[in-house]
């Protein structure tokens, strides 16, 4: 038998890193391999429809706006290309997050599918599949700069039917060198990358419009396809979700910079190959019920308005022996963050409002 040396493979692995850079763009609308900053100028909400078509996530973090250009300075490193999520949430005051409350929809990783709909200026309309809404039958809608989107045909086609490797830390760089020496892009947590090679410390992966790049070996999960992931217990979600205690909330956040409630929920699921829908309200309605005495690790609590009765705001994981972990919002008077707390403890017990299991259906 012939081994293949990772040097014997250089030279293919340069060529095929060469076309992943140079795919050229599958229609000649404004969603771009490589993009000027987006712009800043505020939008109307209503655009220029395109006809569906698949682009793809160029940034660490894409975050989808409800309007079209409604950003402020503070706002910059969210809306660039690259995108630094990290600088963009450590550099907001606490008044400046709670104002992004009701402006933002969701958020999107590194290398994810969308699905564009239309477009104004410099901003498109995308749902984000696998984020389930009764708002839209594709997935969870918001408007984003195409400075953010690529085509991608070629990586598209790498996606489609290589293995992937799932960022399982709560961040995860990736490198330009297998040593590890020369990051790239700090990725979140369930970032998916299709897999062109493996070494023993580091995983070769296509990337959206940047060629081949490395991810270390210790962050990631590698699997044939989404049904390969295991199925996890109870004890796996909470050990998961157990990463992100002290991360500091942020409004429609999915990613390891930070979350809201239902993104934290929604997003540990996801990593596990379980889909559950996006938002709290809609993650109480689906599931299995579960009364207060029977809850086991990694059920979903939710807690409503009118001391229960009314509308779902908020939702938890049960973590066992009593307690929860959430992301709390941050409309109190101090920063918040995900939190371990006992579960006849916790500031929304007085609205509990029912328990769903997701696990075993």
């Amino acid at each position: 038998m012939t081994r293949l040396s990772h040097r014997s493979l250089l030279p293919a692995l340069v060529v095929l890193g060469s076309l992943l850079s140079m795919a050229p763009s599958a229609s000649a609308a404004p969603v771009a391999d490589t993009a000027p900053a987006a712009s800043t100028t505020a939008g109307s909400a209503t655009g220029t429809a395109v006809g569906q078509r698949d682009a793809y996530v160029d940034v660490s973090v894409a975050t989808l706006w409800v309007q079209p250009g409604r950003v402020r300075p503070v706002d910059l490193p969210s809306t660039t290309n690259p995108a630094d999520p990290r600088r963009w949430t450590a550099g907001m005051t606490l008044a400046e997050r709670r104002w992004l409350i009701g402006d933002l929809e969701t958020q999107a990783t590194y290398g994810q599918r969308v699905i564009v709909l239309e477009e104004s200026g410099d901003w498109a309309k995308v749902v984000v599949p696998g984020q389930p809404t009764p708002r839209h039958e594709l997935g969870y809608p918001g408007w984003l700069p195409t400075a953010q989107l690529t085509a991608g045909r070629l990586f598209g086609r790498f996606a489609a039917d290589r293995p992937f490797a799932l960022v399982t830390s709560a961040t995860a760089w990736l490198y330009a060198d297998p040593g590890q020496t020369r990051p790239v892009i700090e990725l979140s947590f369930n970032t998916r990358l299709p897999v062109v090679a493996r070494l023993p410390r580091a995983v070769l992966v296509a990337t959206p419009s940047d060629g081949l790049k490395w991810l270390a070996a210790t962050d990631v999960s590698v699997y044939s396809s989404p049904a390969a992931i295991p199925t996890p217990t109870g004890s796996d979600l909470v050990r998961t979700i157990g990463m992100f205690i002290g991360l500091p909330y942020l409004w429609a956040g999915t990613a390891g910079f930070g979350f809201d409630c239902s993104g934290l929920t929604h997003s540990v699921y996801a990593a596990h190959g379980i889909t559950i829908p996006r938002d709290a309200q809609d993650q109480a309605a689906a599931g299995t019920p579960v009364a207060l005495d029977e809850l086991r690790p990694g059920d979903l609590v939710f807690y409503a308005r009118d001391n229960g009765a009314g509308r779902v705001h908020h939702v938890g994981m049960y973590a066992g022996d009593g307690y929860v972990i959430d992301a709390p919002t941050n409309t109190d008077t101090e920063e918040s963050g995900v939190e371990l707390v006992r579960l006849d403890e916790h500031r929304y017990a007085h609205e509990y409002a029912g328990a769903r299991r997701y696990l075993g259906q």
